[in-house]
């Protein structure tokens, strides 16, 4: 069946069966792989995109329910990777493995652009259900500050590295 949406700022539309889940639209019939396959089942995150702004598990989102809506995947996030979450992620060196990080970056964003100055308590709370199996936590809390002071060009404790939040370590 024909499904009309903009994905990454393009309209596009596909013809796929009513039930596809669009992690699967994305990867093998747009062939964007940067969103990922993690559990299928929305609890570990790598497959996080946007629909119309909201970080959104693709996994479980049937192609259907997305008809004339915007998704932004981690390629659409923004040309050559300059979005300032981008850009600290490789500043912090946030990856190890990296199989998590287009989910932990969608998440992230979509809370910075709700959330201009984000806790460590609000990120916290934001990527509670992106899964790292490598532990990099704090260094993805750490990468989070820093683009939030980057967007805003504001000055401030995390870009000492040091958190917002009393009683909190960073590594």
């Amino acid at each position: 069946m024909p499904f009309e949406f903009v994905i990454n700022g393009h309209p596009t539309k596909v013809d796929v069966p009513v039930n596809m889940p669009l992690l699967w639209v994305i990867r093998d019939v747009l062939n964007l792989r940067g969103t990922k396959y993690g559990c299928g089942v929305a609890l570990c995150g790598a497959c996080t995109v946007h629909i119309d702004g909201e970080a959104t598990r693709s996994c479980i989102t049937e192609v259907s329910s997305v008809a004339g809506k915007r998704i932004t995947t981690i390629e659409g996030l923004s040309p050559g990777g300059a979005h300032p979450l981008q850009v600290a992620w490789q500043e912090v060196d946030v990856p190890q493995c990296g199989y998590c990080q287009a989910g932990q970056i969608m998440s992230a964003a979509a809370l910075l652009a709700k959330n201009a100055q984000p806790t460590d308590i609000q990120i916290n709370e934001a990527l509670e259900g992106n899964l790292c199996r490598c532990g990099t936590y704090l260094r993805i809390r750490e990468a989070i500050h820093r683009a939030a002071l980057s967007a805003s060009g504001a000055k401030g404790p995390a870009a000492a590295g040091k958190s917002n939040e009393p009683g909190t370590r960073k590594e």
